[in-house]
């Protein structure tokens, strides 16, 4: 499954224009720590990306559910709304809650069906799923090809990850508390920030714990001019 998952990365790579994000996701003692940059770019010719402003790359599906989101603005928007959609739906018709397992494997489903339908603007999305429900908390990695995986450690996604990962390998440890999680987490967004032109604007943090989700950090890149002298 992992040859795949580096042969679809190739053929992205090689087709379409990355124009930078990273969003990771911790597994840390007694929590599941979310975060992600805030930049938000446009694709122009030559693989230059021109800055947009901002933009919420970790979005909630429900109380107990978020998602954040790495690829095409519109096809990854357009997912996570029918995603609520569905799980609302599903929720009033069996009056019991969606688990964690069902709404991430709607969402692979989705992008399965997604990148393989042929269009002018190739569908490309990628998630990491987190939240909780009767049985505890999980993380899940949806990549471009709709391969999902439950992640017990930690998994990233976007142009960031060049960064991000090395990071991850070197200074990640079972069984961290929040707070160095959280403290790990926003080091591979600066990192990625230093070195990705993609990437930046921001960061966003969000703690999932056993029966809440909690925004914890929400803070923006303010550019400004001063005097040299």
């Amino acid at each position: 499954m992992r040859g795949s998952n580096i042969l679809m990365n190739d053929e992205i790579n090689k087709n379409v224009l990355k124009t930078g994000t990273l969003t990771v996701g911790i597994v840390c003692k007694d929590a599941i720590v979310i975060a992600a940059d805030k930049k938000q770019t446009y694709a122009g010719n030559g693989g230059v990306a021109y800055n947009a402003g901002v933009a919420k790359k970790i979005l909630e599906i429900n109380e107990r559910l978020i998602v954040t989101t790495a690829g095409n603005a519109s096809d990854t928007r357009k997912v996570v709304d029918i995603v609520r959609a569905e799980l609302r739906l599903k929720e009033l018709r069996t009056r019991s809650k969606i688990s964690i397992n069902e709404a991430a494997s709607l969402t692979s489903n989705m992008v399965f069906q997604n990148i393989r339908t042929p269009s002018m603007i190739p569908s490309i999305s990628h998630f990491l799923f987190a939240g909780y429900d009767e049985k505890g908390m999980a993380l899940f990695d949806i990549s471009p090809d709709g391969y999902m995986q439950e992640s017990d450690t930690f998994s990233a996604t976007g142009s960031g990850i060049m960064q991000a990962h090395p990071i991850l390998d070197s200074e990640y440890k079972k069984g961290m508390s929040v707070e160095e999680t959280i403290k790990l987490a926003i080091k591979c967004v600066k990192a990625a920030t230093g070195r990705d032109p993609g990437v930046g604007a921001g960061v966003d943090v969000y703690v999932v714990r056993k029966d809440k989700i909690e925004q914890v950090l929400d803070q923006e890149m303010i550019y400004e001019l001063k005097n040299s002298k």
